[in-house]
């Protein structure tokens, strides 16, 4: 196989693009009179928090959780990167998955991988575990899509290399050839592979008999002593795109590294000859761009390309053509095309299919051949494998279709054939399988009392946190949303005064089944919240219990990070009183737990004066002890720790 050919340069960039789902949600009913300080921002008042130089394994997962849950993952990383690094052994697993996500949005990929790793190591069965480890099983898929093309040998192919068919406006077939010397179309034999260069032929197609003409070289100055390849033509038929090496104005070009690469041309016809060659303005020499694919608008030309923003050994992209023949910037066609591996050879229908070849989806070996169905804004659904016997264990490559006649050409190296590659012609005997009938469906509750939550907003998104489609639960607290098929999903829930969550599942290649995710949500959450009088700064602000030791009533210094929150907050808003309200649990004397939680609500209420400089007529506070109770932990009744912990709490009212 010639690499050159096939454009196997590698390059070993990954970009799983992130993209922000959605802005941060503002509440607008801010009352006149309340209105400085109406709207508790929990995120600015962490944020004032960690810069006055406090940590705790909370803050730092709040703080990641505030920008991941909101989109915005460049400013996840900066959190979660503080807590993998200051509590390497507090870390629940589910705050590596999100780091990782966020670290994609970096192109931090390495580092990502590692910590998917890491959460690999701790949660083993986590689906999203299994993801990274395996790879999806297409072979059911495939069995299902096979024998819809009947295939034929054709006379033209050559004891040489003879691939990238393509149709012109003259009822021809062109492709490229390093058709030899024996032929008596000999070209020059390059040093680096030994074979002949690849020159463009054309042949008469009779719709009856096949191709009847024997190939002849196009006409022109296309052709020249380096590779040619790889043809798309306008309407017309008087523009032509196609593959060359680096071969411009008559110099050889090459990258930093001494490499011919493959560039994109155009080229006119003029009585009958193709000249006026020109370069594509987004070459570049450093990278190859390839096997360009008009659409059948001429407004579009989708090509193969290594360029630095890849996914993998190479990407398939886009760029648009203006009216007046200049392009726009060229754009990558994304992860449900593109892949680690290699996406080349495009070819667009009339309809506006694209196929095109990979090895980085899963197929029956070398280059697979497969189908993407036009979506919306110039997206694509996931690819589809066409089946055998166009596929097989070897290269197959650069298809085409008549989608009027049902029949068309691609190549393939397999064995039968009578040089390195050969052409094949094909009739299409049936539709091939493109669409999905699988979906999601679920219902969203409270984590701890089971009620059903309607009005939750819930987002479906692809593996990489990009926003697919929302919707909100109904009455009964049901959502659903229609799948495609072999595909990674995110569900996430969000309901104000609720902690987000989501769940990540995997489509299969079952063409009708139904998806069951119930999906919970905790109280709590850092979302800005509408205060009033005798409202709790702690739920508002989602504080942790302000522990004391046994005995004790100083400040700790884990207390003292859950303080400073209430210190910003009296900070920001200069009005706002509140009132100190310390509770103990019922073990001890009721005197001696009255005693105690005076002296905690005091040393509480002295540290928010003479740490925080508030002004000491803004905080009021008295000690509750055991009276106040918030379950039923009273004297003699058998109760664990964590629930007697449960009423050792304080209180922040709002008074005014």
């Amino acid at each position: 196989m010639n690499l050159n050919k096939y454009f196997i340069n590698v390059s070993l960039s990954i970009l799983l693009s992130a993209v922000a789902f959605t802005q941060e949600k503002r509440l607008v009913k801010a009352d006149e009179n309340f209105g400085r300080y109406a709207f508790i921002d929990a995120r600015e008042i962490y944020l004032k928090v960690a810069e006055n130089g406090y940590e705790s394994p909370d803050l730092y997962k709040k703080l990641g959780d505030c920008y991941y849950f909101n989109g915005q993952l460049e400013g996840a990383v900066v959190w979660y990167e503080k807590l993998v690094a200051t509590y390497p052994n507090r870390i629940d697993p589910e705050y590596l998955f999100r780091y990782s996500q966020s670290l994609k949005s970096m192109e931090r990929y390495k580092e990502s991988d590692e910590v998917m790793e890491q959460f690999n190591n701790l949660t083993g069965n986590d689906q999203r575990a299994e993801f990274f480890r395996n790879t999806r099983d297409y072979l059911q898929f495939i069995e299902m899509q096979s024998d819809k093309f009947k295939l034929s040998k054709l006379s033209i192919n050559s004891k040489y290399s003879d691939y990238a068919p393509s149709f012109n406006n003259q009822g021809e077939l062109i492709f490229s050839s390093s058709r030899g010397k024996g032929s008596g179309m000999s070209k020059t034999i390059h040093e680096w592979d030994e074979m002949p260069f690849q020159d463009l032929f054309s042949s008469s197609i009779n719709s009856d008999k096949g191709l009847l003409e024997s190939p002849k070289k196009l006409k022109g100055k296309i052709n020249t002593r380096f590779h040619e390849s790889s043809t798309s033509f306008s309407r017309d038929g008087q523009t032509v795109y196609f593959t060359r090496n680096n071969y411009t104005k008559r110099k050889l070009g090459a990258n930093t590294e001494g490499t011919v690469l493959l560039k994109l041309y155009r080229a006119t016809l003029v009585n009958d000859k193709w000249t006026n060659i020109e370069e594509l303005p987004f070459n570049d020499d450093e990278y190859s761009i390839a096997h360009p694919a008009l659409s059948a608008d001429g407004k579009k030309l989708y090509f193969a390309s290594d360029m630095p923003d890849s996914r993998g050994l190479s990407d398939l992209y886009v760029v648009d053509i203006n009216d007046d023949k200049t392009f726009g910037k060229p754009r990558n066609l994304g992860d449900k095309i593109n892949t680690e591996g290699r996406e080349t050879f495009p070819y667009i229908s009339d309809s506006g299919q694209l196929y095109f070849a990979s090895d980085g989806h899963i197929g029956l070996g070398g280059l697979d051949i497969f189908i993407a169905i036009p979506k919306e804004f110039g997206m694509f659904s996931v690819p589809y494998n066409v089946g055998k016997p166009v596929n097989s264990s070897e290269d197959d490559f650069t298809f085409i279709i008549n989608e009027n006649t049902k029949t068309g050409y691609f190549s393939s190296n397999r064995t039968g054939g009578k040089g390195s590659d050969d052409i094949y012609s094909f009739k299409q005997t049936d539709d091939l399988i493109t669409s999905c009938n699988q979906y999601v469906t679920g219902v969203v509750t409270d984590a701890t009392s089971k009620e059903i939550l309607a009005g939750t907003e819930v987002i479906l998104m692809d593996i990489n946190n990009d926003e697919l489609k929302r919707t909100t639960t109904d009455v009964r607290g049901r959502y659903k949303f229609d799948l495609e098929c072999k595909v990674s999903y995110l569900v996430r829930a969000i309901k104000v005064g609720y902690r987000s969550t989501e769940v990540i599942f995997n489509t299969s290649a079952v063409f009708e089944k139904e998806h069951n995710l119930t999906l919970q949500l905790n109280e709590g959450g850092l979302e800005e919240k509408e205060a009033k009088p005798g409202d709790d700064l702690a739920k508002l602000l989602d504080l942790d219990i302000i522990y004391f030791d046994v005995n004790k009533s100083f400040i700790r210094p884990d207390a003292k990070v859950e303080l400073q929150k209430i210190i910003e907050v009296l900070k920001k808003y200069p009005n706002l009183k509140i009132d100190v309200r310390s509770h103990t649990d019922s073990r001890s004397s009721f005197w001696y737990n009255k005693k105690l939680s005076e002296k905690r609500a005091k040393n509480t209420i002295k540290y928010i004066v003479e740490k925080g400089g508030i002004d000491k007529s803004r905080i009021t506070g008295r000690g509750y002890g055991e009276r106040r109770l918030i379950n039923k932990c009273k004297d003699g009744v058998p109760c664990s720790d964590d629930e007697h912990k449960r009423n050792r709490r304080s209180e922040f009212i709002i008074l005014k």
